[in-house]
């Protein structure tokens, strides 16, 4: 019998960051799209800045798999590794603000448990689990807002937990390279995000998050019909003027 050898440790390293590092850059891009469209001021701002923080996470991620720019973009659509949960669009507020309450819940589990061991990501981790502990606290006191206020606000805050609910299965599949399973994350994921839920007075989602009938096959460069479009945006410029500096 014949066993087939494990990938080189440089090239595990750089699909990790490649994975990782697209997660950040494609969220950091949609949370960009609210500029000058936020409800308030002061949100616009702070979702400005999480989008900085996840440009800079980005930034350090992709230069550990290869050039940042020709990685961000050059690249097609199925060369992107980004969970599907990340390119969902914006929709309205309350959409955001679960996309957002999901995936900064994830993230600081993972940094979290990065920083405390010796893979090439615990320094990047550890300096970057501050800004993701931010950015999921943003996201769950705007969830009790919206779960708490008005009728209206509630009903929307439903909606928006409960159709991207079948997106968060994927965060938790085994990532090659990665040197913990991400699905021992999941446990404390699903009561984090479940606890807040409740005092919001919403209803936790019952659907699937896995299986047949779910989404989530972002790491392996399948993405929706609206990252396409996304990317197009995303890529225009760079495109448009190769070569070009400011």
């Amino acid at each position: 019998m014949t066993h087939e050898a494990p990938a080189p440790t440089a090239a595990r390293t750089a699909t990790v960051a490649l994975a990782l590092g697209d997660d950040a850059l494609v969220l950091s891009h949609r949370l960009g799209e609210w500029m000058g469209h936020a409800p308030v001021l002061e949100e616009e701002v702070a979702l400005g800045n999480i989008a900085l923080d996840l440009l800079g996470q980005a930034r350090i991620l992709l230069s550990m798999a290869g050039d940042e720019d020709e990685l961000a973009y050059l690249r097609e659509e199925r060369a992107f590794r980004n969970v599907q949960l990340v390119e969902q669009p914006n929709g309205d507020f309350a959409h955001t603000i679960a996309r957002q309450l999901y995936f900064s819940t994830y993230q600081h589990l993972l940094y979290d448990r990065l920083a405390a061991g010796r893979s090439p990501f615990a320094g990047l981790a550890a300096k970057a689990v501050k800004e993701v502990a931010y950015h999921r606290d943003h996201a769950e006191q705007w969830a009790l807002r919206l779960g708490d206020g008005t009728e209206d606000s509630h009903q929307r805050m439903q909606r928006a937990c409960t159709a991207l609910w079948r997106f968060t299965g994927e965060l938790f599949r085994p990532l090659d390279g990665l040197d913990l399973d991400p699905a021992d994350l999941e446990p404390a994921w699903l009561e984090s995000v479940g606890g807040i839920l409740e005092r919001a007075g919403l209803t936790p989602p019952e659907g699937p998050r896995t299986g047949a009938w779910t989404a989530g096959a972002g790491r392996e460069g399948l993405h929706t019909e609206s990252f396409g479009r996304m990317l197009a945006e995303m890529q225009h410029l760079h495109r448009s003027h190769p070569g070009a500096t400011w």
